[in-house]
């Protein structure tokens, strides 16, 4: 070969990787993903970040106590051949919009009807438990099935229901069923709404729901809709002259059970301005007292909320004659969240008013301060009969 030749050749492979090198250079560097947390604001359980190709929902208290955040990959359908993650770095991949979703509490009923998503459900443990007059009559067209108990799912029914995605509900992470489930490659994901101790943070969870069916943006106007009018009643009952004490609960065997101080009641009756005779223990749950100390402090109590499930002064009666000794008892002014049930039996209570607290705080406040509204009916809260 020559060397004017072999000149040549040097040249050219040298031009061509200098160009080569160039176009490599001009190509567009990766677009780095935005991760976009929902904002969360009274809710402490649950974080939900959008990166933009997928949401993950964290869950740091699917029960009372719990140690293990949850973490949960929720995936469009039309971009799952396109993404893929290690499962072991999460606790379930939901592929989403979910069009067949099981249930498990009666608290996430009332989310997915406000979200317009009811029709999603197929299966429900207890389902007597329900009473959403739009569930219950899906419920009596077979369209949503019955799972036995949230404890023992008959796992059998599910499994043939063939569900997308399990919203479990916990009390300590042991569930045989969620288990089964599981292995069964059915996505279970915990929702724990009842944890939460602030009447607008139970609310909030709506926003846990949202992701699975797309509809963040309504979930925040439902949710701010909700928390404006909880913070417009809660200011009208600042405008009362009086603060009547209160008692709560009752015995259960030999143990009197009154709310805590920063429980979702105690804080119930902070906004509706009453002076609840237990507010200074800092306590988020229940209380436990005797009979004996009750009376102490509580018996000349005005008013008295929640006595157990009984809702008669015949029926206090009977079951302690002690009751008869509360000012309360004696001046009619006794008032219980169990008397308003569904049509087979569940406590509209224990379904709607963790998602409506609104409803809640005007029961209160109209029972409390009567003459600030005159004309609100009771939903929750009912004189005993």
């Amino acid at each position: 070969m020559s060397k004017k030749l072999l000149s040549a050749l040097l040249f050219i492979t040298s031009t061509i990787f200098f160009l080569s090198n160039c176009a490599e250079k001009r190509k567009p560097l990766p677009v780095e993903q935005i991760q976009t947390k929902v904002k969360i604001e009274h809710a402490t359980g649950f974080t939900v970040e959008d990166n933009g190709s997928f949401t993950v929902i964290e869950v740091k208290s699917a029960w009372p106590g719990s140690e293990t955040t949850f973490k949960y990959a929720l995936i469009p359908k039309e971009k799952l051949a396109s993404i893929t993650l290690p499962r072991d770095a999460y606790d379930a991949i939901v592929a989403i919009p979910v069009e067949r979703m099981v249930v498990t509490s009666t608290t996430h009923i009332p989310s997915l009807e406000a979200l317009g998503v009811l029709g999603s459900v197929v299966g429900f443990p207890n389902m007597d438990l329900i009473s959403s007059p739009v569930a219950r009559k899906r419920i009596d067209s077979g369209l949503i099935k019955e799972l036995g108990t949230n404890e023992n799912i008959n796992t059998e029914i599910a499994l043939e229901l063939n569900p997308e995605v399990v919203v479990g509900f916990g009390i300590n992470g042991v569930n045989r069923a969620y288990k089964t489930l599981k292995q069964s490659n059915i996505p279970v994901v915990y929702n724990g709404d009842w944890t939460e101790s602030t009447p607008l943070g139970k609310a909030e969870w709506i926003k846990f729901f949202a992701p699975f069916f797309q509809k963040k943006a309504v979930a925040d106007s439902i949710f701010k809709g909700i928390e404006k009018s909880y913070n417009k009643t809660k200011l009208l009952a600042k405008k009362a002259t009086q603060k009547p004490t209160v008692l709560t609960g009752g015995l259960y065997k030999d143990v009197w059970y009154v709310s805590g101080g920063e429980s979702w009641m105690g804080q119930f009756l902070k906004d509706a301005n009453a002076k609840f005779l237990w507010a200074d223990t800092e306590v988020k749950g229940s209380v436990g007292l005797s009979l004996e100390a009750v009376l102490e402090k509580g018996q000349q109590a005005e008013f008295w909320f929640n006595p157990s499930l009984h809702t008669s002064y015949t029926e206090l009666e009977e079951v302690n004659a002690h009751y008869k000794q509360f000012e309360a008892f004696s001046n009619k002014r006794v008032f219980s969240n169990a008397i308003n049930k569904g049509a087979t039996g569940g406590l509209l209570f224990y379904e709607l008013a963790p998602q409506r607290p609104d409803l809640v705080l005007k029961d209160l406040i109209s029972i409390l301060h009567p003459e600030l509204l005159p004309d609100h009916k009771p939903l929750f809260y009912m004189p005993l009969n």
